[in-house]
Parts: structure tokens; C-alpha cells; sequence
């Protein structure tokens, strides 16, 4: 079994520690804004650097007369360190059917392609494009697709096999197949029609 590293099911109880890295953040951020070193920010605020580096850490969670102190030393106003944490996260509710149909370099007649939601610049600092892929007809030779990233194929129904790289990968409803999708990938015979995937794109934003 394979030990995840982050908690999909945390709850609020984590907020706590969210906040405290939204400040910590904000602090590094200021301070590197006027070229400030740690030790400097020390001498100017009596806080020693090792509060101050657990502070901008995330690892301890400072009292507002510590924050004032940092906000008169750093001349920014009090509520600048907690921005961070009030900004807005957006989300994406795309009804049945509404998906946006697009146009990809490699499509085909009879091949759709809907953007089930988008969300550009974000804190998380990935960018996320999930498709359904609705294959109905036979085509010519299918062009591979190639591009940053990590996508995750899950199959729907019908049945592909499906190329990435050298090897295929037959998919059936309820298969998964996970990869680097800058090695050339793509339905390599369409088996039974129609067939149904979605198809979800990860990579860094620039």
C-alpha cells in the first residue's frame, strides 16, 4: 500500500496551519521585497531568527503584538500578512452536457473533446484541464498528442487500446492509465464504439 502524503479528507481543524503559512509567506515576501535578510528583520525587531524563521516556515503561529511589530518594522499595514489566506478559491460547476466543446490539434470527425472546467493563476500553482473524450466513429490514422505534464485516463465506456510511448495499454470501462504525457499517446485502435473517457491534464503554470 502506498502512503499518501497529503490528507484528501482534511478538514477545518486545518485551518489553523493554513493561516499560519498564508503569514509565513507573506513575511518572507515583504521582507525579501526590501531586501531584507532574516537577521536583519531580527536586529530591527528584537525577535529572534529562529522565531522568525519559524514564523515564515509556517511552523509556529505568531501573536498580533509579534505582527504589529513586523508590520511597523516592514512599514506594511497589519491585515497585509493575512491576504494570502482571504483570497478567493474559485470553482468550476459544470452541468451535464455543458461542457465546452474544443477543437484539438489531432481531432477528428466523429471524435469530441469537451473542457469540463478551467481555473488559470492559482495558489496551488498547477494548472488542471479536465476533458470528456467521446470517440462515436472509426477515422484515419490517429495523430499522438504530446505536451507537459501528467494526465490520468479513466475509461467510460467502450474500448480502446491505447498508446503511450512504445507500449499499448488496452482500456475498458473502469481502467485507469496514468502517465507522462510528454511521450507521444493516444487511442491506438478504437475497439468498440462509442467509447467515453475522461481525460484530466496536470501541469505547472508559468
Amino acid at each position: 500500500m502506498v502512503k499518501l502524503t497529503q490528507n484528501p479528507h482534511r478538514s477545518s481543524e486545518s485551518q489553523e496551519k493554513v493561516l499560519e503559512v498564508a503569514i509565513g509567506r507573506a513575511l518572507r515576501s515583504f521582507r525579501k521585497q526590501q531586501n531584507m535578510t532574516v537577521a536583519d528583520l531580527s536586529k530591527q525587531t528584537e525577535i529572534s531568527v529562529g522565531m522568525l524563521s519559524k514564523i515564515e516556515n509556517g511552523n509556529t503561529s505568531p501573536s498580533l503584538t509579534t505582527l504589529q511589530t513586523l508590520a511597523n518594522a516592514l512599514s506594511v499595514p497589519l491585515t497585509a500578512f493575512f491576504r494570502g489566506f482571504e483570497e478567493k478559491r474559485e470553482v468550476i460547476h459544470t452541468p451535464a452536457g455543458q461542457g465546452v466543446t474544443i477543437e484539438r490539434e489531432g481531432t477528428r470527425a466523429g471524435h469530441q473533446y469537451n473542457l469540463l472546467g478551467h481555473i488559470g493563476a492559482n495558489t496551488s500553482g498547477v494548472i488542471v484541464e479536465p476533458y470528456l473524450i467521446v470517440l462515436t466513429s472509426e477515422s484515419d490514422t490517429f495523430q499522438t498528442f504530446q505536451h507537459d505534464g501528467i494526465e490520468t485516463i479513466f475509461m467510460l465506456e467502450g474500448a480502446v487500446d491505447y498508446r503511450h510511448g512504445s507500449n499499448i495499454y488496452p482500456l475498458r470501462p473502469g481502467d485507469t492509465l496514468f502517465f507522462e504525457a510528454d511521450a507521444p499517446h493516444g487511442p491506438e485502435t478504437l475497439v468498440e464504439l462509442p467509447a467515453r473517457y475522461l481525460s484530466i491534464i496536470s501541469y505547472a503554470q508559468s
